[in-house]
């Protein structure tokens, strides 16, 4: 059902506040949620720490005291907000558990938004990423097979494959290598803003959980893993944030964030199937909308501007779903990309002196000694074979075919 946030009454701002007893929520139940319901949480979690560090961010670049004022209430109820949905994830479900979900997550969210962006460059961008993240929810499966002998197919319910993708050891690129170029604001098309906004906030949010959780495996190999993998976050963040236009002055981008949010949950509302959570996604809607009607005011009064001019009714909602044929699809046409500056190239179209060998080189020292193969050979010694939930046939890609062991040159040579 379509709907303009700006049109809706929502929850006016000085009524947002809850009780602790509304907030510490009783999780969902791991062995019942609907893997996509857990995508959802970690997702709009992401999303409300955004918000909150952007308000910081913002809060410390303005003089304007009745603004700072207006930004500690929002931060507090985003902050509320953000407690309340983390929440539901239970103490009962492991770190690598949690990672399956962020992983899962990151696949299909970044596949709805590259079937859906208009714009070729910024889908190029999120085809490029979903490829790694896709390899990244293989190697933490192998993991989680390894060590706790469970399957991630229970996990994702079936609805996303668990295969290689482009290979973790190929996605160590020299730093220049991760810079996009922006899209340009006036131009670009408000869907575009979203997709981009939602994925960095995704991304963000998977960097700094790897980068808080990492240490706590208790294995080297998975503390390893944890320790690579979040550096290739890091380059996500780099690849992602780059995309947007840098020249969105600072209450262009408050109100960005919060009709991103208000969408958000609009989307989570339109697909939710769990009832007790679909009410939270609705009231977290409300609030939405009421900060919208707040920025709007900020704006009236500071820039003598109605910001309304530039949105409508919210876009087609984003959705996780089944994406196991798009991304084979990508797989079989694109795991040999890299990039050469803020270009997506064939490996081997790279000269031979290219700074993508020699980051190679000192990163990867031939390969074997990474975490991300590491765990994939000591699978393969204990259980003879690598973990897969390969429901779709043979892997699209040849070199990626062989359970018994890879290629160390797919996406390399």
């Amino acid at each position: 059902m379509a709907m303009n946030p700006f049109e809706e009454k929502g929850i006016p701002l000085e009524q947002q506040s809850k009780p602790w007893s509304s907030v510490n929520v009783v999780p969902y139940d791991t062995r019942q949620v609907h893997p996509y319901t857990r995508c959802r949480v970690i997702l709009m979690n992401g999303i409300e720490v955004a918000s909150a560090v952007f308000l910081h961010q913002f809060a410390r670049h303005t003089t304007d005291l009745e603004l700072k004022q207006m930004q500690a209430m929002m931060r507090r109820i985003e902050q509320q907000q953000q407690k309340l949905v983390n929440w539901l994830i239970p103490a009962s479900e492991s770190t690598l558990e949690v990672t399956i979900g962020y992983e899962q997550g990151a696949v299909d969210l970044t596949a709805d938004l590259a079937r859906k962006e208009p714009d070729p460059y910024i889908k190029a961008a999120l085809d490029f990423a979903l490829l790694e993240d896709f390899d990244h929810l293989y190697r933490y499966a192998n993991l989680l097979s390894m060590d706790h002998a469970e399957k991630a197919e229970v996990l994702v319910g079936n609805l996303t494959e668990v295969i290689p993708g482009r290979p973790t050891l190929a996605e160590h690129r020299f730093p220049m290598d991760d810079v996009r170029k922006h899209y340009d604001r006036a131009s670009a098309e408000l869907i575009t803003k979203l997709h981009v906004a939602t994925i960095v906030a995704s991304e963000q949010q998977t960097m700094d959980f790897y980068m808080t959780v990492g240490n706590r495996y208790p294995t080297m190999v998975g503390r390893g893993l944890y320790l690579e993998i979040g550096q290739i976050e890091e380059q996500h963040v780099t690849h992602y944030e780059s995309l947007q236009d840098p020249s969105a002055g600072w209450l262009d981008r408050l109100v960005l964030h919060d009709y991103n949010e208000a969408y958000l949950y609009w989307s989570c509302v339109e697909s939710e199937v769990d009832p007790r959570i679909k009410m939270i996604w609705e009231e977290h809607l409300a609030m939405e909308i009421g900060h919208l009607h707040q920025d709007r005011q900020l704006v009236q009064r500071l820039e003598n501007r109605d910001p309304t001019e530039m949105y409508g009714e919210f876009p087609e909602a984003t959705t996780f779903h089944d994406n196991k044929a798009y991304v084979r699809e990508v797989l079989a046409s694109q795991v040999q990309l890299t990039t050469q500056g803020t270009e997506f190239v064939p490996v081997d179209q790279l000269p031979k002196d290219h700074r993508y060998f020699h980051h190679q080189q000192m990163v990867n020292n031939g390969g074997t000694s990474a975490p991300s193969v590491q765990v994939i050979d000591r699978h393969i010694q204990q259980l003879q074979m690598d973990y897969r939930f390969e429901s779709e046939g043979s892997h699209p890609v040849e070199g990626l075919r062989s359970r018994e062991g890879m290629s160390l040159e797919v996406g390399r040579k």
